[in-house]
């Protein structure tokens, strides 16, 4: 299993904004187009200073699965238009991980 990890900042004043599209467009977009070995996608958000710090973490099933979603090149950000118009800077770059174990509570 692969965990696909990605950093994003706004500003204060467009974080709800942000975590809105998210939620209303863009993870919808990406569960619509249902790639076979997606499995979830999580957001995770906190205030640093002066910005809102956004992560999101997905997990795929394989590599091949996150080249379905991001392509070839299945490093690079996928970031849509409408997310860099509130965004004040991302990572260019995802970082991916091979998920080698994983506990759960009963």
């Amino acid at each position: 299993m692969i965990s696909r990890i990605w950093h994003g900042w706004t500003s204060s004043e467009n974080a709800d904004t942000y975590e809105a599209l998210l939620g209303e467009e863009i993870f919808v977009g990406i569960l619509n187009r249902e790639i076979p070995g997606f499995i979830d996608i999580q957001l995770l958000r906190r205030k640093v200073e002066n910005e809102v710090e956004f992560i999101t973490i997905m997990r795929f099933a394989s590599l091949d699965a996150v080249i379905e979603f991001a392509g070839e090149d299945y490093e690079a950000s996928v970031v849509p238009p409408k997310a860099r118009t509130v965004l004040s800077r991302f990572d260019q770059r995802s970082q991916h991980y091979e998920i080698i174990s994983e506990k759960k509570a009963k």
